[in-house]
């Protein structure tokens, strides 16, 4: 097997993201979006969420094989200080542990930005995501029965969450993604989490 490589991801990414994603759109309620967005729609994603929040891609022979970011937990201010977190992998490069990779990446960069916790949202039953968010941490906070409709039918959603840093009584402000694109620890961090020998 070739060598994982994660970066941060460009405008050049988001076809062959629109297309990782689109499976899961349109075969299965893992996401609630019922239209697969086109390249076009993800890069304006990715421009959005940059500034802000990381989004990697992982690379094998120079194809974009899955890609994870972080966003917004919900929009009011006083949720500034925790995040969301997404990973998709291509169906065909599962159990390789590219999942694994990016979101150990995901997770120490949020943690260095200064966010206090991120929660992940799985869509009921899964237990490949449940187990996996178990082996990060991440402890199930919420259960929330029939909390979505597709594919003609009812799907419950838990929600799972992972505290990045002790909670402070006084927290300073995260600092934004687009502040650390050029850190020298970005790219050993990335360097990092590719090199581990986990699956997903």
């Amino acid at each position: 097997m070739t060598d994982l490589r994660l970066r941060v991801a460009t405008d050049d990414d988001a076809a062959a993201i629109a297309d990782i994603y689109r499976p899961y759109v349109e075969e299965t309620a893992i996401t609630f979006e019922e239209t697969p967005p086109d390249g076009e729609a993800i890069a304006g994603r990715i421009a959005d969420t940059l500034e802000t929040y990381p989004w990697f891609v992982a690379e094998r022979d120079g194809e974009v094989v899955g890609y994870a970011y972080g966003g917004k937990l919900r929009k009011r201010a006083a949720y500034r200080w925790v995040v969301e977190l997404s990973v998709y992998v291509d169906r065909d490069r599962q159990s390789e542990g590219v999942g694994s990779a990016l979101y150990r990446a995901l997770i120490e960069t949020l943690d260095r930005q200064g966010f206090e916790s991120a929660y992940g949202v799985v869509t009921l039953p899964n237990p490949g995501s449940v187990a996996f968010h178990e082996a990060f941490g991440f402890d199930c906070v919420a259960h929330l029965p029939q909390a979505g409709y597709k594919h003609g039918e009812w799907h419950d959603v838990a929600w799972f969450e992972r505290a990045l840093s002790e909670r402070s009584e006084t927290p300073t402000e995260p600092t934004p993604f687009a502040d650390c694109r050029d850190a020298p620890w970005l790219s050993s961090v990335c360097a990092a989490a590719a090199d581990s020998d986990d699956t997903e």
